[in-house]
């Protein structure tokens, strides 16, 4: 029999799985005269309909195996017809292709601008009702693809059986009713016939590891949050000139059931809410927890930007871990990775056949440390993408603070590559403009929509103006990691005190910079992993005397201007390199000198949460002002920390060595009170109390300061405070 070209060409589309327009064939069509109902099947021999209340079973049209036909010219109210189509898995649904789906112009223009800042309500899976009819509408960015489907169990996973309708701004759509929370999906992307299947970039939820489909879940959308006091004072909260002490946490290692299995997001909320209030830290920071596929990578190898992992439960569960830690007064940051992502062929690479998210420049294209995938700034759609998941995190799963990685790699092109493998911009320089635009615009949208959050940098350079504002020519981060403190400080506390003197600069060159930029002091991950060993094990001398130089950490670290982080296991000087694979080691938490660090640590929390001086003018030059700055070379160090209602007095003895007669030259008319002292028996010291109100003898203060100590003192000028009712 003739079949008009148009038809045929309709037909080597569907076999090839390019077709582009599946609703103009398939479903219900008017040809020649006749009322006819096409559906597309390939591979399969026979389907049935029911039409009008009755079951009809129809073979494959002559010569085209797949296609099904049915002529329903002489029913009754044929252009209103009701029909069911048989799924594969024998589920009964209505036909997709009676629903025409339309991805609006308004939102393909904001997308392609770049400014479509909630594209994760329109692409992706979506519950949604067309017609009366309950179903999922999925809709998926790929430009460059031949043809698109969607599969998943309800296809038996065989692609082509659901083709989808692409629109001119290479988005393609598809309603498949009937479809129910929890059911596995991916696309099947065809270019020129080679079919890749992929996760779904916006997808809210994915099978746990090492399985990796998509998972249809919009609960999110209706969670009903208990944290509104939390979140209308996080509105209007100034992060600078308040105090933030973080507990740095990997989810995984944390804490597991005694089988060894990890726990619930609702288990671990519970646990770790009351135990960082007891430690008296104000927020957690969770390592990546954006789905990704192997453990060992803590994370940082991203495959889903839109999804809290798996591993620890579904989408709606870790906001309700979210939840729970802010009505404990606890906030949450989350370590998010824009600056590369994972190059597993089941996510975001070659994602259209060719790259698409990741750069198209061989020379800019793999992370030269991690051989992961860099994004792509310069497209719209791409940053876009990253914007919209920043925000996703930010407004809807209620996270308070975005730590960014890795930004040093973002800001040069040169970055960790050799002289000849790198591309100049178009200016001949290293610096990477796309990505720094893309920064820019993080950081001002994410101020301007989520206000009261807050953006970190982890950056190593000498980048200027990193925290500075966008208006000031800066990034706009809120915070930057101060890197060069931890390594100069590690090395120093490593040192046989011999020689300590002779390296002062490791401890005073920090202060002289710390109000340039608004600086985070990060004893984190990277400290205690890939060989390094754990703190307690940087640390100079035997046991007893490593656990000494902990107390002094800890505490010039409360001292020093900047917002402090601390990585888990650490708050009690765990013995053992960080692993990734097993649980903190509780047992060794409460048992002696680990036992004794943790309330020390514990202790210098709250007094550092309660304390002025040492949070509300950390990035301002005056709040700091050196006293003694170990010129001397005994390896003692006394500095002022000051606030517009309080002044600090704090002093750090690096030596092993009691000086019972230490002098520092002072005011007159002024006392000094004892608000801390890290040699308490009770933190494994040798004091029995922190100390005495102490006077200036004239103008000289004389003090004794025991070995390995840091004491802090509070001073009064008469003029202002009677020092006896203190």
């Amino acid at each position: 029999m003739f079949r008009p070209s148009i038809e045929n060409d309709d037909l080597n589309a569907l076999q090839r799985g390019m077709h582009c327009s599946p609703h103009d064939f398939l479903g219900f069509h008017c040809v020649n005269g006749r009322s006819l109902i096409r559906v597309w099947r390939p591979n399969q021999l026979s389907l049935s309909i029911s039409c009008q209340g009755n079951i009809v079973r129809l073979e494959a049209r002559d010569g085209m195996v797949g296609l099904f036909e049915l002529d329903c010219s002489d029913l009754p109210f044929a252009s209103s017809l009701s029909y069911l189509i048989c799924m594969p898995n024998g589920q009964w649904i209505e036909d997709p292709y009676r629903f025409r789906c339309v991805f609006s112009e308004l939102d393909a223009y904001l997308f392609g601008r770049g400014v479509h800042y909630e594209i994760f309500q329109k692409l992706g899976a979506h519950s949604s009702v067309m017609d009366g009819v309950e179903g999922v509408l999925f809709s998926v960015w790929a430009p460059r693809a031949n043809g698109v489907s969607v599969v998943g169990d309800f296809s038996l996973w065989e692609a082509e059986v659901f083709p989808m309708n692409r629109h001119t701004s290479g988005i393609w759509t598809l309603f498949i009713p009937r479809l129910k929370e929890g059911e596995r999906y991916k696309f099947a992307i065809n270019q020129k016939g080679h079919i890749n299947f992929k996760l779904d970039p916006f997808g809210f939820q994915f099978e746990e590891r090492p399985a990796t489909s998509s998972v249809i879940n919009n609960k999110w959308k209706s969670y009903c949050w208990n944290d509104q006091k939390w979140m209308e004072r996080r509105i209007s909260s100034s992060y600078r000139d308040q105090p933030i002490a973080i507990y740095e946490v990997h989810l995984g290692s944390w804490k597991r059931s005694s089988s060894g299995t990890f726990l619930s997001y609702e288990k671990i909320a519970q646990d770790l809410s009351d135990y960082v209030s007891q430690l008296g830290m104000t927020h957690v920071e969770l390592l990546p927890v954006c789905e990704h596929p192997l453990d060992e990578s803590w994370g940082y190898q991203t495959t889903g930007y839109f999804a809290p992992t798996s591993r620890f439960g579904p989408i709606q569960e870790f906001q309700k871990f979210v939840d729970i830690l802010h009505q404990k007064g606890i906030g949450v940051i989350l370590d998010w990775v824009p600056a590369h992502f994972a190059s597993d062929e089941h996510a975001l690479s070659n994602f259209d056949g060719f790259p698409l998210f990741e750069d198209a420049d061989p020379l800019r294209q793999v992370h030269p440390h991690w051989g992961t995938l860099q994004f792509d700034y310069g497209r719209n759609e791409v940053s876009n993408f990253l914007l919209a998941s920043a925000l996703f995190w930010l407004n809807v799963l209620h996270i308070d603070g975005l730590r960014v990685d890795a930004v040093s790699s973002m800001l040069y092109r040169d970055y960790g590559r050799e002289n000849s493998s790198w591309s100049p911009n178009q200016y001949g320089g290293k610096e990477n403009l796309e990505s720094i635009e893309f920064l820019k615009h993080l950081n001002s949208v994410t101020h301007s929509r989520a206000p009261g959050t807050f953006t970190v940098a982890e950056e190593s350079t000498d980048w200027k103006k990193m925290t500075a504002s966008l208006y000031e020519g800066g990034l706009g981060f809120d915070f930057k990691w101060q890197m060069g403190w931890v390594h100069d400080t590690l090395r120093y506390l490593a040192l046989d005190p011999y020689f300590r003197g002779s390296n002062r600069k490791d401890i005073s060159f920090s202060a002289f910079y710390s109000h340039l930029e608004a600086f985070l002091l990060p004893l984190s991950h990277d400290e205690v992993v890939h060989c390094k060993g754990s703190l307690l094990g940087k640390m100079f001398g035997k046991v007893d005397v490593r656990f000494d130089h902990l107390r002094l950490l800890y505490s010039y670290q409360m001292c020093m201007p900047g917002k402090k982080l601390i990585f888990m296991g650490s708050e009690w000087g765990a013995k053992d390199e960080w692993s990734v694979l097993d649980s903190l080691d509780w047992i060794e938490q409460k048992s002696g000198a680990h036992f004794h660090l943790w309330k020390c640590l514990r202790d210098l929390n709250f007094l550092y949460t309660s304390t002025p001086a040492l949070w509300e003018w950390d990035h301002v030059r005056i709040g700091f002002e050196w006293i003694d700055i170990d010129e001397k070379e005994r390896g003692i160090f006394a500095y002022f920390r000051k606030s517009s209602v309080q002044t600090l007095l704090c002093i750090h003895n690096f030596t092993p060595v009691a000086q019972d007669d230490y002098n520092l030259p002072f005011f007159r008319n002024v006392s000094l009170i004892p608000r801390f002292s890290s040699d308490l028996e009770k933190y494994g010291g040798s004091s029995n109390k922190t100390g005495t109100i102490i006077k200036p003898n004239g103008s000289l203060l004389s003090l004794s300061l025991p070995p390995y100590t840091t004491l802090i003192f509070e001073v009064f000028f008469e003029s202002r405070a009677d020092v006896k009712g203190v």
